[in-house]
């Protein structure tokens, strides 16, 4: 928990479930200062712009559309997440590729499977979402690649009109980066018919980020991770790809088509996963915490 006292004569208190604690000193009620503040789950006051929060101190994996648990590799436990918190353990076995993961839809979606959390209308052009993400001390390996994707899926066999990747990337792949993906042509044409129909899609460039989170300085320790993906308007390459970690921009990509003129459906899935193409070298453990998907810049 972060204590500040800003220029007016409020003091605050923030924690990584926001804010949770403030005194202007009007009255001179001190009777607050004395109790532990250090957790409120965040979720309880789900701010405007909110589309879905998941701090994991409720069960709330019905809501998601599609969850893995992999065999209990991928749990919700108490004690693994913030400040001793529920959060979601992730166990990878040695040579294990795929260790579970959480599969959000919002917003119009073109099948009833792919089941939203809200009223299943909107056509999201600008999304964010965030997680925090620790992992074990002496991890090793890297990042294990696919951590999260935000996508537009177009048809009920999940073909799709863009992928926002964050993947593990850059030296000893112990960055996160942005690797950006139209699936329609330039003009807004669908040309995948299926999920990652990787000879469509059209490539739009990768960004690797500035901090080496999985790098051994670096693991052991919570992190902030969010992103945002701004479409482009129709006949413009003016769409965004941003990431920030802890707060600081951290790779960004921006004059971006991509999706030409496409409008059938708006942004309407975050995929958070545990991917490794290759398998990780040992069994070893990371842990997510305290999930937003929001219209508006979520923070820290």
């Amino acid at each position: 928990m972060l204590a500040l006292l800003v220029p007016s004569g409020l003091a605050e208190a923030q924690g990584a479930g926001g804010h949770i604690f403030s005194d202007d000193f009007e009255t001179g009620d001190t009777s607050r200062w004395g109790q532990d503040w250090s957790f409120v789950p965040e979720c309880e006051s789900p701010e405007p712009g909110w589309i879905w929060c998941d701090d994991f101190e409720a069960d709330r994996l019905a809501g998601y559309f599609e969850y893995v648990d992999d065999d209990g590799d991928f749990l919700r436990l108490e004690s693994v997440g913030v400040d001793g918190s529920y959060g979601m353990r992730v166990r990878f076995q040695q040579g294990e590729v795929s260790a579970g993961a959480l599969h959000l839809a919002f917003g119009k979606t073109p099948s009833s499977y792919i089941d939203p959390v809200d009223g299943g209308t909107a056509k999201y052009r600008e999304i964010y979402w965030r997680m925090y993400l620790r992992h074990q001390a002496g991890w090793a390996g890297g990042g294990g690649d696919k951590l999260s994707r935000a996508t537009v899926f177009a048809t009920s066999n999940w073909a799709q009109a863009m992928i926002a990747h964050v993947w593990s990337g850059g030296p000893g792949s112990n960055h996160l980066l942005l690797d950006p993906a139209s699936g329609t042509d330039t003009a807004g044409n669908l040309q995948t018919t299926t999920y990652n129909d990787f000879p469509n899609l059209r490539w739009l460039g990768y960004e690797v980020g500035d901090t080496p989170l999985f790098d051994a300085d670096h693991v052991g320790e919570w992190y902030c991770v969010e992103a945002r993906v701004k479409l482009n308007d129709a006949g413009q390459s003016n769409g965004v790809f941003e990431l920030w970690i802890d707060g600081q921009l951290d790779a960004q990509r921006t004059g971006l088509n991509w999706l030409g003129s496409y409008n059938a459906y708006g942004i309407n899935a975050v995929f958070f996963e545990n991917y490794w193409n290759s398998g990780s070298p040992v069994a070893q453990e990371r842990y997510w915490d305290n999930i937003v998907v929001s219209t508006a810049r979520i923070g820290c």
